[in-house]
């Protein structure tokens, strides 16, 4: 076998020009799918960390009206007697089931036209949060200080913004200190937060509060214990819970609706119902559509390989007549049908191999040009990589197998006579 791929290469190098064009067909064939599979699974992953987050698996689970299947907005409806305000107790009740990280009780308030600071104007969100919730959406405190036990037990009139508050309603400026207005009451802020894996979301729209730590407007935090000093009333909060996998995620959400439905609301008509936005299936429905299109151009691609396919053929064969009468004296000496048989079929796998494995280099690099060109998003996929080595190998052997058939059926004393 080691002699076969040696006598093989030097083959290929003795003919090194025949041996590239020949080989030019797998070369592009792997080239195109490497780039296109890479630019399938860039965008797929960009399309996972749009919707999700960069790390930050945090699914929300909220009251949901199932007569507009849409989350409850307090600003515009009544907070239902049927719905119990949820407590400590539920809290950890939620952190204590299978494949959640950490759990988070709070309460929002969707661009909210209630905060002021001097005579400037706020569109953010309002949200209520316990100690939890910056946990588990990893925000970390940037200035000043993060909430306190004592901001809790006491109802002081305490607010954290993050770093998109700070740019539009404070210009910029470390606000710890500065006063704003929420309602009609007056609130000191004491910190700024941000989180450590940022990420920009591709959609954008209302009920996106529900998915995200934040949104382009920012977001304003106050404790949830002051929260109905502000609103005037106790609400149904909402609950954030983080897993440890974002492939957990679906799971978790669906577990926590399942045990809040169940615990949470005491009637049984049916009119609410806590749903969590499965993140994970909006992502996968995107690949899926993304994935539709990028097959068929995959499909396409795979043609060039048939065709190299049969470039190799159309070479090899050509090589089977040159070499008729090394064939003949190989057979006159006792080389067996199945020797030279091995010896042409490695040789058009070594052939097509090393197209394989230039167009893998190709299509790398073109995946690269195609992202710094384009601005689009690539990721280098390895199984594709290896699958494409692979697949060329097995076209050289398919497509060799009828010259070097027809190199193993020679007559050696009519190969020898052969000029």
């Amino acid at each position: 076998m080691l002699e076969n791929i040696a006598m093989s290469f030097q083959s290929v190098w003795s003919h090194k020009v025949r041996s590239f064009l020949t080989m030019l067909g797998i070369i592009i064939g792997i080239a195109s799918i490497i780039t296109i599979v890479s630019t399938i699974k860039g965008t797929n992953d960009q399309i996972k960390q749009n919707l999700i987050g960069s790390g930050i698996n945090a699914v929300v689970v909220s009251l949901h009206d199932t007569e507009y299947n849409s989350p409850v907005d307090f600003q515009y409806s009544t907070p239902p007697e049927s719905v119990r305000i949820m407590t400590e107790e539920t809290r950890r009740a939620i952190e204590e089931m299978d494949l959640v990280k950490d759990a988070s009780v709070f309460l929002a308030r969707s661009y909210s036209s209630d905060v002021f600071y001097k005579n400037t104007a706020y569109s953010g969100s309002v949200v209520g949060i316990d100690s939890h919730y910056f946990d588990v959406y990893g925000y970390g405190i940037m200035w000043g200080r993060g909430f306190i036990d004592s901001d809790y037990k006491d109802g002081r009139k305490v607010a954290i913004v993050d770093r998109n508050t700070v740019t539009r309603l404070f210009g910029g400026i470390d606000p710890v200190g500065e006063v704003i207005e929420i309602g009609s009451d007056t609130f000191t802020v004491v910190g700024v937060v941000e989180q450590k894996d940022t990420y920009e979301p591709v959609i954008k729209s209302l009920n996106d509060y529900y998915m995200y730590a934040g949104n382009e407007s920012g977001n304003v935090f106050i404790p949830s214990s002051t929260w109905p000093v502000v609103y005037r009333f106790d609400e149904p909060q909402s609950v954030a819970v983080s897993t440890a996998r974002t492939d957990d995620m679906t799971k978790v959400g669906k577990d926590v609706a399942d045990y809040l439905t169940e615990n949470q609301i005491m009637t049984d008509d049916g009119k609410y119902q806590y749903k969590s936005v499965d993140l994970l299936e909006q992502a996968k429905q995107l690949q899926e559509m993304s994935n539709a299109t990028n097959k068929q151009l995959v499909w396409i691609a795979g043609i060039s390989l048939v065709v190299g396919g049969i470039g190799v053929m159309n070479i090899m064969l050509v090589t089977v007549t040159e070499r008729t009468r090394e064939i003949g004296l190989k057979k006159a000496i006792g080389a067996k049908k199945k020797r030279i048989l091995r010896q042409f079929l490695t040789e058009a796998a070594v052939l097509t191999s090393l197209g394989g494995i230039l167009g893998v280099i190709v299509g790398i690099g073109l995946a690269q040009l195609l992202s710094s060109l384009m601005n689009t998003p690539t990721a280098v996929s390895i199984p594709a990589i290896l699958i494409s080595v692979v697949f060329s190998m097995i076209i050289g052997i398919l497509f060799g197998l009828i010259p070097a058939v027809k190199a193993a059926k020679l007559n050696p004393i009519e190969a020898l006579r052969r000029e």
